[in-house]
C-alpha cells in the first residue's frame, strides 16, 4: 500500500531550513501550527496501544494534535458541528453568496488579518440583511452562516466569505414567513455595491483610529493622502459578489457546509509528490470550467503558501447573523419553525444527537476495526509523549 503524502511530511522534511532562513520574520502563530502539524499522530504527543479482540493484534495509535490549520485533525469537529446544525436545518431553500476581496483590499487584510477580516465578516453580513429587509427586494429578517476562507487553489493569498442563507426569513414585525423568488435570492449587484461602501467605510473608519499597520510594498499606505488615494481605486472598480444556484434540499446544505467549514489551505489528498526540494500538487483551474492541473513549488514556497493562511490566535472563522446569531438563536428559530408549520423537523433532532455520538466515537478512533481480521480494537495501555523526539517547534496549545 502506498504512503499518503502529507503536508506534515514537507514540514519534516523542509521546515527546520525554512524557520532558520526567516529567523525573526517568523511569527508565533505560524511556528505553532508548523510545530503541530509535525508533531500530529507522532511520539511527540503521546497515544495509546490497542488490541484486538478477535486476533490479539496490537497497534499503537497516536494523539492528534487538534490543530484547526492541519489537514488531518477537522473529522472530529466537523462532525459534531454538523450535528448540531442539522438539528437547527429549516424546511426551505438555501442560498450560497460569495463575497471577495479585490486585490488592494486583500493585500491590506494580509497585514492587518484580525481587524479586515472582522470588517469582511461584518460588511458582508449586513449587506445581507441590509438588502433582505428592503421591501423592494424581500422584506425579511434573515439568517446568515458565514465562513472564511483565505485561499484560492494555488494557495495564494485570497479572502473570501462563503454565507449560506435560507432562502426567506420571518417579516420584519414578525408575524409571517416571507419566501423568496424560487430559484433566485437577491440582485448579487445591488449586494456587491452596499458590500463595497460598507467594506471601504469600515476601511476608514479603522484606519482613522489607528487600527492598520502597513509593512512592504504598502507601507506608503500609512500616509492618508497615500490611503485616500487607494480607497478611490476601490471605489472605482467592480466587486465580486457571486450568488451559487440554490441547493435541492436541506441534506445538500449539510453535505455542502460539511465540505467548506472545516477546510484547511490544502487537502493532503492534493498532493501528489515531494522529490528534489519540490512539492507537486493538484489544484483546479476555475477560469477553464475547474479543469485539474498540476503544479509545482519549491518545498519552501509550497510552506510559505500555506502559512499565509494562518489565523490569529481566538479570531472565529464561522460566524452567524440575523436570526442565526448566538444570543438568541433558538428563540428565532422556534419563531421560525411557528412561521412555517414546521414543527415536524423537531422529531429529527434525537436521531441529530445520536448521529453526533457515533461520529464522535468513529473520529476518535482512527481505525475501530482490526486491520488483521476485522475484529474490534481496544484501547489496552497508554503511550505518554516521547522524551527523546524533538520536533524543531511543538506547542499544540
Amino acid at each position: 500500500m502506498a504512503t499518503v503524502l502529507e503536508v506534515a511530511d514537507v514540514f519534516r522534511r523542509h521546515g527546520e531550513a525554512f524557520r532558520q532562513a526567516r529567523t525573526g520574520h517568523l511569527g508565533r502563530v505560524e511556528r505553532r501550527v508548523m510545530g503541530a502539524i509535525t508533531a500530529c499522530r507522532t511520539a511527540a504527543l503521546g497515544g495509546h496501544v490497542e488490541q484486538c479482540d478477535d486476533c490479539g493484534a496490537t497497534r499503537i495509535a497516536y494523539n492528534s494534535c487538534r490543530n484547526r490549520h492541519c489537514p488531518k485533525c477537522q473529522g472530529l469537529a466537523r462532525a459534531e458541528w454538523l450535528a448540531h446544525r442539522q438539528a437547527e436545518l429549516l424546511p426551505v431553500p438555501y442560498f450560497h453568496v460569495v463575497f471577495t476581496l479585490p486585490t488592494l483590499a486583500g493585500e491590506i487584510a494580509f497585514q492587518n488579518k484580525a481587524t479586515v477580516y472582522t470588517i469582511l465578516f461584518r460588511t458582508a453580513a449586513e449587506t445581507l440583511t441590509t438588502i433582505a429587509a428592503d421591501p423592494r427586494h424581500l422584506g425579511a429578517q434573515i439568517g446568515v452562516t458565514a465562513v472564511l476562507h483565505t485561499w484560492g487553489q494555488t494557495l495564494q493569498h485570497h479572502p473570501h466569505i462563503h454565507c449560506v442563507v435560507p432562502g426567506g426569513g420571518p417579516s420584519l414585525d414578525g408575524t409571517r414567513w416571507i419566501a423568496c423568488r424560487p430559484g433566485f435570492f437577491l440582485p448579487v449587484r445591488v449586494l456587491s455595491r452596499l458590500f463595497r461602501r460598507l467594506f471601504l467605510q469600515n476601511l476608514q473608519d479603522a484606519f482613522e483610529t489607528g487600527k492598520l499597520r502597513f509593512f512592504g510594498n504598502l507601507v506608503g499606505l500609512a500616509e492618508p493622502t497615500a490611503f485616500a488615494t487607494g480607497l478611490d481605486q476601490l471605489r472605482r472598480i467592480e466587486w465580486v459578489v457571486y450568488a451559487k444556484p440554490p441547493f435541492g434540499g436541506p441534506e445538500q446544505v449539510l453535505a455542502y457546509l460539511g465540505c467548506y467549514t472545516h477546510r484547511v489551505a490544502i487537502a493532503n489528498s492534493r498532493l501528489i509528490s515531494l522529490s528534489a526540494g519540490k512539492v507537486r500538487f493538484t489544484w483546479k483551474d476555475y477560469r477553464q470550467d475547474g479543469k485539474a492541473k498540476l503544479m509545482t513549488l519549491d518545498a519552501n514556497e509550497f510552506i510559505r503558501r500555506f502559512l499565509l493562511h494562518a489565523l490569529p490566535d481566538g479570531f472565529h472563522r464561522i460566524r452567524y447573523y440575523g436570526f442565526f446569531a448566538n444570543g438568541q438563536r433558538g428563540d428565532n428559530l422556534t419563531l421560525c419553525r411557528r412561521l412555517l408549520d414546521a414543527h415536524h423537523t423537531m422529531a429529527n433532532s434525537e436521531s441529530a444527537d445520536g448521529h453526533a455520538k457515533g461520529d464522535r466515537q468513529n473520529n476518535t478512533r482512527d481505525f475501530p476495526i482490526c486491520p488483521e481480521c476485522g475484529g474490534t480494537m481496544r484501547r489496552i495501555a497508554a503511550v505518554p509523549r516521547s522524551s527523546t523526539y524533538q520536533p524543531f517547534y511543538c506547542d499544540t496549545s
